[in-house]
């Protein structure tokens, strides 16, 4: 079975998740996620089967899919989430990623590993984040995971705290399809001359 991203689940209770921003603006060692049994039947099927997407998994962030996928009543999945308090802050120590049935990793030890990557600290993973956090910082990381897993499903986002993300994502996206366009021309030129004259 090929890795499935954005799924994980809380490592103390067992109960399954979908990460929606692997890490926050300003908070490197925060999350937002969706507890995927708290949503009724047809919401979850839709957040399901866009996780499985070939859309949800090319997202870097599951929000950057739910923030153009409609919900059966028509609204956004992302803000109707959000207004109904179904996204909740959370500690990235007390959440793993289930990329797939035998494999589990530790979401802080993921974001590590993928600002490792990126060569990039962690606070620089949630585009546009603000933290002047010491650059040490992420080896020196401390929870308390039980003070953590006791405010798990408390703390909603505020509508600024999300709409800051939603700005920084959305300008990320477009930087990074002009990159993409860019890449594509230096491949293969776009060809001129092919439009029709009628206008």
């Amino acid at each position: 079975m090929a890795n499935m991203k954005h799924i994980g689940r809380f490592k103390k209770t067992g109960r399954k998740v979908a990460v929606v921003f692997r890490t926050l603006p300003g908070d490197e060692n925060s999350c937002l996620v969706c507890q995927t049994e708290n949503l009724p039947d047809s919401d979850h099927d839709i957040l399901i089967n866009l996780i499985e997407s070939n859309t949800g998994q090319v997202s870097n962030e599951l929000a950057d899919a739910m923030q153009r996928t409609p919900l059966s009543d028509g609204s956004i999945m992302l803000a109707k989430f959000h207004t109904r308090g179904n996204l909740v802050k959370v500690s990235t120590s007390d959440v793993e990623m289930t990329p797939t049935t035998q494999t589990t990793i530790s979401l802080d030890e993921l974001n590590k590993t993928i600002a490792e990557q990126k060569g990039v600290l962690v606070k620089d993973l949630a585009v546009g984040g603000t933290s002047v956090e010491e650059a040490g910082s992420i080896s020196e990381m401390k929870t308390n995971p039980v003070a953590a897993e006791s405010e798990v499903a408390k703390e909603p986002l505020t509508d600024d705290n999300l709409a800051t993300k939603l700005r920084a994502d959305s300008d990320a996206l477009f930087k990074e399809a002009t990159e993409l366009r860019k890449q594509a021309e230096d491949l293969s030129p776009t060809k001129k001359g092919k439009a029709s004259g009628k206008g």
